[in-house]
């Protein structure tokens, strides 16, 4: 299918209804569309919820039942953790963990009210800093399926270290996260980029012949999986 992300995220970016359109159109883009069966249940829900004694804000509850059975859109590099592995930590509901444990990614229960609340990140158990990430819950799902299948090693992936001023030609997405956090997403009609810090590139291609001429037109020390 075709994916015009210019186009579609900004309203997706103020609208979850339309976040939610927009993950289902990328899932197809990679050739992996959802399908019944890949959320979890309104019982595994509501039993999260007597576990935790809190309600779930609307959007992971939304989040869970579209997506919650598909860790290849949300968990090759770090997890979206399944309804009976939400826990509370420093006030937070988290719902999300790096792979080696080096950042946690919660939503303030304060705010569990809210139907889209805010996100925040932490770096480690111990730091009891939290910064914000996203404006709203559901720009962080669309942020984790626009980045997750980039780290997929079974799909037309790579990733290696790139200086910034060889990506030319690529339309650069609107910022999904709160100012400071160093993650620009940049497209093209037959693949997708994620670029952090400014030096290390992902990039997903809709199949290898484009993924091979990415890692000829773009100098970058390709890792090749």
């Amino acid at each position: 299918m075709t994916l015009d992300l210019p186009r579609d995220l900004p309203a997706a970016l103020t609208d979850r209804t339309a976040a939610w359109r927009l993950i289902a159109d990328l899932a197809a883009f990679w050739d992996a569309p959802l399908q019944p069966g890949d959320g979890r249940t309104g019982a595994e829900l509501e039993a999260a919820e007597a576990r935790l004694g809190l309600r779930l804000p609307a959007a992971l509850r939304e989040a869970h039942l579209l997506l919650g059975n598909r860790p290849d859109l949300t968990s090759n590099q770090d997890t979206l953790l399944p309804p009976e592995e939400l826990y509370v930590d420093r006030d937070h509901l988290v719902y999300r963990v790096e792979n080696q444990s080096c950042a946690y990614w919660g939503v303030p229960l304060a705010a569990l009210d809210q139907d889209d609340p805010p996100t925040f990140v932490w770096p480690d158990a111990a730091d009891p800093e939290t910064a914000p990430w996203t404006a709203r819950l559901s720009v962080e799902c669309l942020a984790v399926v626009l980045t997750e299948p980039l780290f997929d090693e079974d799909a037309h992936a790579d990733s290696g270290d790139v200086d910034p001023k060889y990506l030319t030609g690529w339309t650069e997405l609107p910022p999904l996260h709160a100012d400071g956090v160093a993650v620009r997403h940049l497209w093209r009609p037959d693949a997708l980029l994620m670029l952090h810090e400014d030096e290390w590139l992902f990039a997903r291609a809709v199949d290898e012949p484009t993924l091979g001429a990415l890692r000829e037109e773009i100098p970058a020390h390709w890792l090749n999986y």
